[in-house]
């Protein structure tokens, strides 16, 4: 049986480059020949045993490269094309699909936690931190890359840019809104260019790298808060003359960040939580008007499927947005043990790393 390199998650603390079949192709897949993968902050938890999953699998979910083989049943594709598939992959036909939450097909108690949607690459399905990648219902997932934009260009579509996006469109951001955006990881970084493009006419980031509140600047901040220099909440609130925002993204998964979110929203503002949370929430009385303050709290988790890559791609095709800076590092496979402890320990001012066969 033909084999692949693969990064293999073996136990908490241990994520090693090994070898794997190359997957079987069943009637509705299609074989994705890897060219272009990315290390995300979620393979990170998944590193530290933060979030869990089966010894053995293959890590990684964010997906370019080329159909190697496809399924008997698979139409509208040629062996050869350049895709991407989301790290999302909805079926198209499941209860959430069909109401209209297709990120949240597969959704369903593991481990003793609600499981995370319809996230599969490298949470329940072996992910494409590897030479090749099994993408499951492939006529619902696959979207063509158009031929003007590189690897490098589409490589933030299938998470970050959509998880990014996904929380200004769940703020419901509109136009003339004040925005703050605490942290300004990948995905915070998109989430402060989503907020410029749905209409934001002040944005506020919030993190401590310098690097970064310099990128955000780039990406359409308008107002940038070094959280190690000053009190975030009090910063944000003299900039809003005492009104609060709008909206406010969280985009790190954290209790502090969580509650300063809270803390500077405007009454009937919105929380929209893109944060991966490890640890139980608290809601502080004060922060949360008692829960009399008409606030929303709104969370998501990034949209997948073909329609939603085609849309993105074309977001970056149109030059609205360029994310191109947001890869920092390159990486070749065999050195994906290094590209993860350079990446888990943020050195070098990382942001994201491209991992290439």
């Amino acid at each position: 049986m033909a084999r692949m390199k693969a990064a293999i998650f073996v136990e908490p603390g241990r994520i090693v480059l090994d070898e794997k079949p190359i997957p079987e192709v069943g009637p509705l897949d299609a074989l994705v020949r890897i060219t272009t993968t990315t290390i995300c902050g979620t393979d990170v938890h998944i590193l530290k045993g933060e979030y869990p999953v089966a010894r053995g699998l293959t890590v990684g979910h964010e997906p370019v490269g080329v159909i190697e083989r496809l399924g008997s049943a698979v139409r509208g594709f040629t062996e050869g094309q350049r895709v991407i598939a989301g790290a999302i992959t909805p079926s198209g036909w499941s209860t959430a699909c069909l109401c209209g939450c297709g990120s949240q097909d597969g959704a369903g108690t593991r481990h003793g936690f609600k499981a995370m949607g319809g996230w599969k690459f490298g949470n329940t399905i072996d992910g494409c931190q590897a030479e090749y990648v099994l993408v499951p219902d492939a006529m619902a997932n696959l979207a063509p890359i158009p031929d003007a934009l590189t690897d490098d260009q589409v490589l933030m579509c299938p998470d970050i840019m959509s998880t990014g996006f996904g929380g200004a469109e769940k703020g419901q951001i509109r136009i003339g809104d004040v925005v703050a955006v605490f942290a300004q990881g990948p995905i915070g970084l998109c989430a402060t260019a989503g907020a410029r493009l749905m209409g934001a006419t002040t944005i506020i980031a919030v993190d401590r790298v310098p690097a970064r509140l310099a990128m955000a600047k780039r990406m359409g901040a308008d107002h940038v808060v070094d959280f190690s220099a000053v009190d975030p909440v009090e910063a944000i609130l003299r900039l809003t003359d005492g009104r609060g925002v709008d909206v406010a993204i969280e985009a790190l998964g954290t209790q502090p960040t969580f509650e300063a979110a809270l803390r500077v929203l405007r009454p009937g503002g919105t929380l929209s939580s893109l944060g991966v949370y490890s640890t139980d929430l608290t809601l502080p009385l004060g922060a949360f008007a008692a829960g009399l303050g008409d606030h929303t709290i709104a969370t998501t988790l990034c949209p997948g499927g073909a329609e939603r890559m085609r849309r993105l791609m074309a977001v970056v095709a149109s030059g609205r947005v360029d994310l191109g800076g947001l890869v920092t590092h390159h990486f070749k496979l065999d050195d994906i043990e290094a590209a993860y402890d350079l990446f888990s320990h943020q050195r070098d001012n990382v942001l994201k790393v491209a991992i290439t066969p």
